[in-house]
């Protein structure tokens, strides 16, 4: 299955509670994170909430 790389690129201090929980449940606490997860239809709709705070890219051979 498809893989993402996630990265915090963005600080969470003054964000919306929401769009911090979605971070945690990502993964990701501090900027410049990262995290690997599988590319899923839950997956992508998590990054959509915080795209202005992440980096996607696509992970190859994992």
């Amino acid at each position: 299955m498809a893989q993402v790389k996630i990265t915090l690129v963005r600080s969470l201090s003054g964000r919306k509670p929401r769009q911090i929980q979605v971070c945690q449940a990502l993964g990701l606490k501090k900027v410049n994170d990262y995290t690997i997860q599988t590319d899923s239809a839950a997956t992508r709709g998590q990054i959509a909430k915080v795209v202005h705070l992440v980096e996607v890219e696509e992970v190859e051979g994992a």
